[in-house]
């Protein structure tokens, strides 16, 4: 038996760009893909804590160290600058492997995005 369990989480980061003409997805700062063991193009799951919003969409990397998160598309209609959001990845893998696996867990500052 697969289950669906959660990978990896960027818990509590601000929106800093929404641009409704990008061909879309979200762009993360490439720190913060590194810590939470994101990769480029990965499907992520996006949970709005202002507006309550969930989506999905794919990770694209966004400059080192610039705290970065953009929603780009027509996911850039569902946040506004400023939002706090939640996000959140899943792996499939089998019972007994995830019963002891651990997910990445990334917990940046709140006010500039950035890694402790």
């Amino acid at each position: 038996m697969q289950v669906q369990v959660v990978k990896s989480k960027i818990h509590r980061v601000k929106v800093t760009g929404a641009d409704l003409n990008y061909i879309g997805s979200i762009t993360i700062d490439e720190d913060l893909m590194d810590a939470a063991n994101i990769i480029q193009g990965e499907k992520v799951q996006i949970v709005n804590n202002d507006n309550g919003e969930r989506l999905e969409t794919y990770v694209i990397p966004g400059p080192r160290n610039s705290g970065e998160i953009t929603l780009n598309g027509a996911a850039a209609r569902k946040v506004a600058v400023g939002d706090v959001l939640i996000l959140i990845t899943y792996a499939w893998m089998p019972l007994e492997d995830a019963k002891i696996f651990n997910p990445s867990l990334v917990f940046p500052d709140e006010k500039t995005n950035l890694l402790q």
